[in-house]
Order: C-alpha cells, then sequence, then structure tokens
C-alpha cells in the first residue's frame, strides 16, 4: 500500500523503493549535479576591489548594498537549515523526500559556509556581518517574520494529524519555502548579479549564483510538496486559508521592498528600489501561481538580463572558473 507524503512512521527504515514520489527523487538528482564548494570559487579580485580606494574604487552605496546583503543571508541560511533539520524532516516522513531534505540541509551548510569564506577573504568583522540581523531594522523584520510563520513546526508538540495541523503545516511550509526561499532572497539576488553583470566583486557573484542555482531547486521542491499535501487533503484549502496565504505572501513582499529600500537609498548600477519592487511583485505572482493560486499584481519582469543570466540553458559554458558544468539546467524554473 503506497504511503501519503506525511503522516507515516517516523522511525521505519527509510524504505525509499519503491518510490511513490518521483519528483523528489529528481530534485535529489539536480542537487547532486549542482554540488559546489566556495573554495572552488577565486576570491583575489574581489579582495583587491574591497581593499582599493580612490578612482575604479567600490563606492559607499556599492559596499552598504554588499555588506547588507552579506548580513541577511549569511543568517538567513542558518534559519533555513534549522527549519529542516528540526522541523521539517520530522513531519516530511515520506523516504524520498526525506532523502531530499537531507541533500538540501548539506547545501545549507554550504552556504552558510560560503559566507564565512567571505568575511574571512575579504577581512570582515564576524560580529558586524553576523549580528547585522539584529541591529538593522529591514533585516530583522523579515527575520521576524519568517521565524513566526514557521513557529508551529519547531513546536515540539506540534503534529500533522488532522485536517487543522495539516493546514497549519502547509502554512509554514508556504513560510519557509515560497516567501523566506522564494521572495526573501530575490532582491539579494538582483543586486548581487547586477554587480557580477558590471565586473565588480566577481567571486562574491559567482557564489551568488552557485546559491540562486541550488535555491531554484530548494523552491521547486518546497512548491511540489505543498501541492502534493493539498491534493492528498483537499479539504484544507479553504477559500479562508488560501487568502490567508497571499495575504502572507503580499507581506512578505513588502517587507523585501522595505530591505530593498534601506540597501538601495539611492539608485545604483541601473537599480533603483522601485524597479525591484516590480521584480519582487512578478516573482510573487510565479510563487502564487505555482502553489494555485491567482496572481496578485500583475507586473511584468523589468530584468530581462536576469532572467538571461538565471536561465542557464542559454549558456554553453556559463562558468568559465569551474572546473566541472551543471548538469540539469533544462530540468528547472529559475524564477
Amino acid at each position: 500500500m503506497a504511503k501519503s507524503i506525511i503522516n507515516n512512521s517516523t522511525t521505519d527504515p527509510n524504505k525509499i523503493l519503491p518510490m511513490s514520489y518521483p519528483w523528489a527523487r529528481q530534485h535529489y538528482k539536480n542537487g547532486v549535479a549542482n554540488n559546489w564548494v566556495p573554495e572552488e570559487v577565486v576570491m583575489q579580485q574581489d579582495i583587491e576591489l574591497w581593499k582599493k580606494t580612490g578612482v575604479g574604487a567600490l563606492t559607499e552605496d556599492e559596499r552598504r548594498m554588499i555588506m547588507w546583503n552579506l548580513g541577511f543571508f549569511s543568517t538567513a541560511e542558518s534559519l533555513t537549515a534549522n527549519n529542516i533539520v528540526l522541523a521539517m524532516y520530522r513531519h516530511v516522513t515520506n523516504p524520498e523526500c526525506r532523502q531530499y531534505m537531507l541533500r538540501q540541509a548539506y547545501e545549507e551548510a554550504v552556504h552558510t559556509d560560503t559566507f564565512i569564506y567571505c568575511c574571512d577573504s575579504l577581512g570582515l568583522n564576524p560580529d558586524e556581518v553576523y549580528n547585522m540581523y539584529e541591529k538593522i531594522p529591514s533585516i530583522k523584520s523579515k527575520d521576524d517574520f519568517v521565524v513566526n510563520l514557521t513557529k508551529s513546526v519547531l513546536d515540539p508538540t506540534f503534529n500533522t494529524k488532522g485536517p487543522e495541523n495539516i493546514q497549519r503545516f502547509v502554512h509554514d511550509l508556504v513560510g519557509f519555502y515560497v516567501i523566506m526561499e522564494g521572495i526573501f532572497f530575490y532582491a539579494g539576488f538582483a543586486m548581487m548579479l547586477s554587480l557580477l553583470r558590471h565586473n565588480k566583486m566577481v567571486g562574491v557573484g559567482e557564489q551568488f549564483q552557485f546559491i540562486l542555482r541550488d535555491e531554484s531547486v530548494h523552491l521547486a521542491y518546497g512548491t511540489d510538496l505543498i501541492n502534493t499535501i493539498v491534493a492528498e487533503n483537499k479539504e484544507i484549502w479553504t477559500p479562508d486559508f488560501k487568502k490567508n496565504i497571499r495575504d502572507n505572501i503580499v507581506k512578505g513582499v513588502d517587507l523585501e521592498d522595505e530591505y530593498a529600500k534601506d540597501c538601495l537609498p539611492r539608485g545604483i548600477l541601473g537599480l533603483r528600489s522601485d524597479i525591484i519592487r516590480k521584480y519582487l511583485e512578478y516573482i510573487a505572482d510565479r510563487r502564487l501561481e505555482r502553489i494555485g493560486l491567482d496572481k496578485v499584481y500583475g507586473s511584468e519582469n523589468p530584468f530581462p538580463w536576469l532572467s538571461e543570466i538565471i536561465d542557464l540553458r542559454k549558456e554553453k559554458n556559463f562558468f568559465e572558473t569551474r572546473v566541472t558544468e551543471y548538469q540539469t539546467g533544462a530540468n528547472l524554473d529559475w524564477e
């Protein structure tokens, strides 16, 4: 008898065959094909530019944008790892899904290591970087919002028995996968890849590309997981619940918008916070549609160049400094 995606025994051996959800296995294979570590990225050009003063040096606004993104991402990656290890793995009891989450947990560790590597390479004060989530209001607001959205699954007494608890679980999954990984990371991706586009901080930019690729698989897995739970428990997908989910996503866009304004008090590199707002609306609509909800904004993508960078299918040898090339670009939807 086939098992459901949740509410199986949590202690049975990992009977991964036969599989009930081939998509989870595919996401696992995509993650393996993406394998990388930060030390593969050469940072010498970044180090020289970071230390440079005078003509050709980074502007104060560029430095601010870089520091704000390092400050947010450095702690956000540990938040996502905590959710996987302490909560999601316990409640998603299907073996092939658990196999993927083990892979994702490893990738979150690599992402955390990336920011250690960046701090060490650039000679940054780690206390300054890692405490920005407490000292910068726009960063703290995002982190607090996600912590509040995912508090049910981190409650040691929580379980997924019954429609109400399954609904709470899906609510938290949307907070974790759709809002945290699918919206809160993307203004930062646009900013850092814009730097790379202008041949600035290319090592950090390449690492953000690698992280973006990983996050694209995380998002794809998360939306498949949410949709499967809903399909197997249709009674939870009520009009009120769908409105609550949609309202949370809209709030996430607003918080990311405030963060973008804080990162970019003035426009740089062809970026302005109002343009990033349009991009956030565009990707939020796509997130909504991926989980079966109607679009809210109707905005178009203001960054066609970003789509070209994200879509690896258009590149024959995208990462010139890589020993190996990514293998599964045609399988994923990057935005």
